[in-house]
């Protein structure tokens, strides 16, 4: 019980209320039998034990100690049917109603609905038959206890049910939130399928038309070459029609604006200056032009700091920002730092299910080779650094 709080007191309560309520209605069930009812001490003492150390077990596992609660309750309420009974609690003194009152709480907390139900309808028939068979001793605790156990059941299982709903509640939020970050993922790489594809097609078929062309661009070549080129020229056409039938899969009614030029590195400045009039300060500083970048490391820092300025102007509004695309011959580095908001952020940096965002940048270093680190910085701000190889596998380069 409550072994899922997060603080060590609470997954300990249940076994000190349990603790403590034996340790108060043991000694008092002894010398209530025993003054008030006259048993013997070796009854009153073997009752008191069996209607109130199981109290401990119900912590864990209350049906169980609920059988040997009842079963002592009952043997109890049988053996008190003497004439010194009379004008007394019965067939229920007060101590067996208070500790199965906490043990009803304690069930309540862990049992289902229809097991509650059950017990609750036992509790009821006991002090019925008892009032049936000895109405003269009887004064209505039957009564008080069935109703009073039915309030803190009732109560109870409203709780434990609450809680239940929450913890669903809190795993399916979980799962979506799962099932939102892979698909913006697969998004995310199906954008990046299609711009690929629009950058290896631009080559494919400069291949194309150079290996038809050669033919007639070069005197006296002899046949085996011609027949070379026209070979590459066939692989090309096959190459693009492979490409474009994948492509098919993947584009969705929703792409048609993406079949225009692929941006890069010299259409940043445009979204600095977009940003500027979305409210926020920017600078840039540009060190590298787009003839000396691959195109695939080209289109990936041009998106990488689109991503970057549309978070800055979504979570840090007015926050002063910089964006440097900085190239040493070998790698390509984009930087965009941004300070603390001027005014209330909208929410988190990556809420879920609203763009690409972080996903979308890793996914782009990853296929250009490159590293990516991101994290906030001291004073309130955020930073996103890229580094992007300008040769290698991933860029379509090969290497020195």
């Amino acid at each position: 019980m409550f072994a899922d709080a997060p603080r060590a007191l609470a997954r300990r309560a249940p076994y000190a209320v349990a603790l403590a309520a034996v340790a108060v209605l043991l000694p008092t069930s002894v010398v209530l039998l025993t003054d008030g009812y006259a048993l013997t001490g070796a009854v009153a003492g073997a009752l008191a034990v069996a209607q109130t150390t199981p109290l401990l077990l119900a912590v864990t596992r209350p049906l169980q100690a609920w059988w040997v609660v009842f079963a002592a309750d009952v043997a109890g309420a049988a053996s008190l049917t003497g004439e010194e009974t009379m004008g007394r609690s019965w067939p229920w003194p007060p101590t067996v109603i208070v500790g199965y009152l906490i043990l009803m709480a304690l069930l309540g907390l862990r049992e289902s609905r229809h097991t509650l139900v059950a017990v609750w309808l036992a509790t009821g028939i006991a002090g019925v038959v008892f009032e049936l068979v000895r109405s003269d001793l009887s004064d209505g605790s039957w009564l008080l206890l069935f109703v009073l156990a039915g309030v803190v059941l009732l109560a109870a299982g409203a709780l434990r049910e609450r809680s239940d709903v929450q913890r669903r509640l809190t795993a399916q939020q979980s799962i979506s939130e799962t099932e939102r970050a892979r698909r913006t993922l697969l998004e995310e790489r199906a954008r990046i399928a299609r711009e690929l594809h629009d950058v290896v097609a631009h080559h494919m078929s400069v291949i194309t038309v150079q290996a038809d062309s050669a033919p007639y661009r070069i005197d006296g070549l002899p046949d085996a070459a011609r027949e070379e080129f026209t070979t590459i020229a066939s692989s090309a056409r096959e190459s693009l029609a492979e490409m474009r039938r994948l492509l098919t899969v993947l584009r969705n009614d929703g792409t048609g604006g993406e079949l225009v030029p692929q941006p890069g590195i010299d259409r940043i400045q445009q979204l600095v200056e977009a940003t500027v009039r979305a409210g926020v300060p920017a600078e840039l500083s540009l060190s590298t032009g787009p003839e000396a970048v691959p195109q695939t490391v080209d289109l990936s820092a041009y998106r990488i700091a689109q991503e970057a300025l549309a978070n800055v102007v979504r979570h840090a509004p007015g926050a002063a920002t910089r964006v440097s695309v900085l190239s040493d011959g070998t790698d390509l580095t984009v930087l965009i730092v941004n300070g603390p908001p001027a005014e209330p952020a909208a929410g988190p940096l990556e809420p879920a299910g609203t763009g690409h965002g972080l996903v979308g940048m890793r996914e782009r270093v990853r296929l250009t080779g490159g590293t990516l680190d991101t994290g906030p910085l001291p004073d309130g701000g955020f930073r996103v650094a890229a580094r992007l190889p300008l040769t290698g596998p991933g860029t379509g380069e090969g290497t020195a």
